[in-house]
């Protein structure tokens, strides 16, 4: 990019967002493609696992004038590439994930977006558990930006076969009993690759995001005052201990190389937030049932869940809505949790029995509809200030330093408040 724009928004994407419009109801080409008379083709940017892909079939098949363009990406570089696509003026998609992390910062630009309340989209929000409604709500309760998909209600994924061959348990209680703590999750790290001679944790970043979600006060007060002393020391401070202590396996989520682990047996363990089941599946087929779920350390937390939105600079404005609007409704919202495992922020839904009742194969016929809900339930969810995002991939950065071998251990808190308070300006 050209002049000094931040290293934040140069990343490349990669992830899941709402696309721009390809055609107009009218027939008219646009930047996106062409298509025949009253066609629409919607593109949504989004990043992981969002269950679109068979939903998309099933709309296209009940709305024949509708095409579904999926822009699947990297997480970062979405939130990045929307926030280029809102100061341009141009060229946002029709549809567009944001995580929890970046709700604040997009939700200052309000007016950016379509006030799906204007859309009729109140009648909604009783449906919600409250604080995730008041997520992507302006200030003054008169414009609400996004429709929430999903909480990431946290737990622990890890391989039978790996804690086995370790001389580990491996049924879930017994995996939970031996780590109530993050100190006796490090503990047990150390005994398997001292058994094993292997990596034990995907990435040090993916203990710093769960250990900082379960923390009163994140990166950011209410006051938008960067408060790193807090929070963000403890769980930087338990990351660095693991990429010291050898655990990590250093990669980066994903990407090819992550992707790869899963199946090859890189690490044994990784934080799961119900999203993450999904990703598991759909990247390591040949795993089935070789994988169970076990209680997070430290007792609850969240660690991610999306909302979708619709930028104003979309052409198809009132098909999107539309498009959203459809994918809320608890007939999607049960088939994706059944499918990827992301977890609906609609808590009625936690008691239908396609829920409540549901058991996933994949994992060892792991009782998810009962994991994730009541973690979801029992949530206070942290404030994540309008610099969240930004400041995050900041830390993360020199937590990667630290694994890589190019920034030591006892330097690197300093160089991570540092790089944190650049990112808040």
């Amino acid at each position: 990019m050209k002049r000094s724009t931040p290293r934040w928004l140069r990343v490349a994407a990669v992830g899941l967002v709402v696309g721009s419009l390809v055609v107009g109801c009218s027939g008219r080409s646009t930047t996106g493609g062409s298509g025949g008379d009253g066609e629409v083709t919607l593109k949504i940017n989004f990043w992981g696992d969002f269950g679109l892909q068979d939903l998309k079939a099933k709309y296209e098949a009940e709305n024949k004038n509708v095409k579904i363009a999926l822009n699947s990406g990297e997480y970062n570089a979405q939130h990045e590439d929307l926030q280029k696509k809102l100061i341009a003026g141009s060229g946002a998609p029709d549809i567009a994930a944001i995580d929890e992390g970046f709700m604040v910062q997009f939700r200052s630009q309000a007016d950016q977006f379509v006030n799906l309340l204007d859309k009729g989209a109140g009648k909604y929000e009783t449906n919600y558990l409250p604080w995730k409604w008041k997520q992507s709500l302006s200030a003054d309760g008169q414009t609400q930006i996004g429709l929430g998909t999903d909480v990431g209600g946290l737990a622990m994924c890890y391989r039978t076969d790996l804690f086995e061959g370790a001389g580990l348990p491996t049924e879930r209680d017994q995996v939970s009993a031996l780590w109530p703590s993050w100190e006796k999750f490090l503990e047990v790290g150390q005994q398997y690759t001292a058994k094993t001679k292997k990596k034990f944790i995907d990435n040090a970043t993916n203990l710093f995001n769960p250990i900082l979600g379960q923390q009163q006060v994140g990166f950011y007060d209410q006051n938008e005052q960067l408060q790193m002393e807090g929070g963000p020391r403890v769980a930087f401070d338990y990351a660095v201990k693991a990429a010291d202590a050898g655990l990590s396996a250093n990669l980066t989520s994903f990407q090819a190389d992550w992707d790869k682990g899963f199946t090859s047996g890189a690490f044994a363990v990784l934080a799961c937030p119900a999203w993450m089941l999904g990703h598991i599946q759909n990247t390591a087929p040949g795993t089935k049932g070789k994988w169970d779920i076990a209680a997070v350390p430290g007792g609850g937390g969240n660690w991610g869940g999306s909302f979708l939105t619709i930028p104003k600079q979309g052409k198809n404005v009132d098909e999107a809505y539309k498009f959203l609007e459809w994918l809320i409704q608890p007939e999607q919202q049960i088939e994706v949790f059944k499918t990827v495992g992301n977890l609906p922020s609609q808590p009625g839904l936690y008691t239908d029995p396609a829920i409540a009742d549901f058991k996933n194969d994949f994992f060892n016929a792991a009782p998810v509809g009962q994991i994730f809900p009541k973690m979801a339930e029992g949530l206070t969810p942290q404030y994540l200030g309008k610099k969240n995002g930004p400041t995050r991939v900041a830390v993360e950065n020199v937590i990667n330093r630290v694994q890589n071998g190019t920034l030591k251990s006892d330097a690197a808190w300093v160089e991570a408040v540092k790089e944190a308070e650049k990112a808040s300006k």
